[in-house]
């Protein structure tokens, strides 16, 4: 996609969506015989959050796993909503279109895998990180230089905010 078509879109974002396991961390899922015990977050991603909240941009994590470390992590980095156990995350779309009154093409979605697919179809922009599966990179309007869990996030976010000249 040329750069002017992608700024245009970028400026359209009023909520961002993202995956969790892929994008907010490098997909590694650590367990012991009680479960899940850990995930590994960047700091750079948590931030970009509360730059988006200083451009009026609600961020949305929304996740295929229950997990409670996940709704912990939302609520620290004061993500907007923490959605939790969506196996089909594009029918769960028009539920957030309508709590946070905004049109599918106003949202920017950054996921990283097949079941991330359909979502990223519907909304304005959509992104995944370096090691995204090729798959789903085919279908995503931008490609981070940043692998999920080392800034991706971030770097999506920055490519909106300086798009809409902040």
């Amino acid at each position: 996609m040329n750069n002017n078509k992608l700024k245009q879109k970028c400026k359209k974002i009023k909520l961002i969506i993202t995956d969790v396991d892929g994008v907010l961390t490098d997909g590694g899922m650590y367990y012991s015989e009680k479960g899940e015990i850990m995930k590994k977050f960047n700091a750079k991603d948590g931030m970009g959050v509360e730059l988006l909240l200083q451009n009026n941009i609600k961020t949305v994590l929304l996740t295929r796993e229950n997990s409670k470390i996940v709704k912990k992590r939302g609520l620290k980095i004061k993500a907007a909503s923490t959605i939790t156990g969506i196996q089909k995350k594009e029918l769960h779309l028009e539920t957030i279109c309508r709590k946070f009154r905004v049109l599918p093409k106003e949202i920017a979605y950054i996921g990283d895998d097949i079941n991330d697919i359909e979502i990223s179809k519907l909304v304005g922009l959509s992104a995944s990180p370096l090691d995204g599966v090729t798959q789903f990179k085919k279908n995503v309007d931008y490609i981070c230089k940043n692998k999920g869990g080392n800034g991706a996030f971030r770097e999506f976010v920055d490519l909106i905010i300086i798009s809409r000249g902040r």
